[in-house]
């Protein structure tokens, strides 16, 4: 039986018009110190952002939902941040802050596959069911 490692995720929300407090998950930052693994995947449901604001500016959020994956992967591509080492990106990046990309409380769980997880989070987490007929 593989080895489990504790792992933490946070999950990433759209908030249109923070204000109102309504959101959106559309994606998922896994850390999991014990393997070095840092990753993260995003999926916005545009229809949902716009029915929260039919107003809200799809193109900015896309681009700085981008930087997310890259500030995971480190490297000179993610600016300063991106020298940082892997739990300290996964810090900066699940920092609590009051804009229209916000992340949610950290949660702990443990996995023996960091990657299988990520994408088991973000089916549970982000990505809608497809309608019941």
């Amino acid at each position: 039986m593989p080895a489990e490692h504790t792992y933490d995720y946070a999950i990433i929300r759209v908030v249109p018009r923070v204000e109102r407090g309504e959101q959106v998950n559309v994606g998922v930052i896994l850390s999991c110190a014990d393997v070095d693994f840092l990753e993260g995947a995003v999926e916005m449901d545009e229809a949902a952002v716009l029915a929260l604001d039919p107003g809200a500016d799809l193109e900015t959020i896309r681009v700085n939902l981008a930087t997310i994956p890259l500030v995971c992967r480190g490297g000179a591509e993610a600016g300063p941040i991106g020298a940082l080492p892997p739990r300290g990106r996964f810090r900066w990046l699940v920092s609590p802050r009051s804009t229209i990309i916000q992340p949610s409380p950290v949660h702990t769980g443990r996995t023996s596959n960091p990657v299988a997880c990520l994408q088991h989070l973000m089916d549970r987490l982000v990505r809608r069911p497809p309608p019941r007929a």
